[in-house]
């Protein structure tokens, strides 16, 4: 009986070694791959995440541009009426006495409706009668990031 001899025995190992050496390559290849492909995921999670963050202050800038709007049509011996839990200086956390004013209630209640975690008791309106200078600080948070605020300061000219 007759044995098959390769007739170039080193390229025999050769080629073996070549083909363990592949499969390393390729093993390799697909850890980078998915290394990327998680990055890629992670980069998409805070995409969305930031997207909703600047979704909220928009909404947030839009609310308080809205009431200082109907301030400014509103009877000026009123002005005082619209401070809503005016002490406090520390954001998300306001003290003093809540508005009755009606412009107010629904204004706190579309807050409320549009930005989530938006409670009323967190709102403040900050009203200086004499000068016509307003602050309003939205409060909103949305699960589990933490609390976001926006404060917009504008002059208020009622017209007698």
């Amino acid at each position: 009986m007759r044995t098959h001899r390769p007739r170039h025995p080193a390229r025999v190992g050769q080629a073996l070694r070549m083909a363990g050496f592949t499969m390393i390559e390729v093993l390799v290849a697909l850890l980078v791959f998915s290394l990327g492909v998680l990055a890629l995921v992670q980069i998409q999670g805070t995409a969305v995440r930031m997207s909703g963050d600047a979704r909220d202050r928009a909404i947030a800038t839009f609310l308080a541009d809205q009431l200082l709007a109907r301030m400014l049509i509103s009877d000026p011996a009123t002005a005082a009426s619209f401070a809503h839990n005016p002490g406090g200086s520390t954001a998300c956390a306001p003290t003093g006495a809540a508005s009755t004013n009606a412009v107010v209630t629904e204004w706190l209640a579309e807050v409320t409706d549009h930005l989530p975690g938006a409670a009323g008791a967190l709102q403040q309106i900050v009203v200086n009668a004499a000068t016509g200078e307003v602050t309003v600080r939205l409060c909103w948070q949305n699960g589990s990031d933490p609390a976001r605020n926006l404060a917009v300061t504008n002059q208020v000219q009622w017209q007698p």
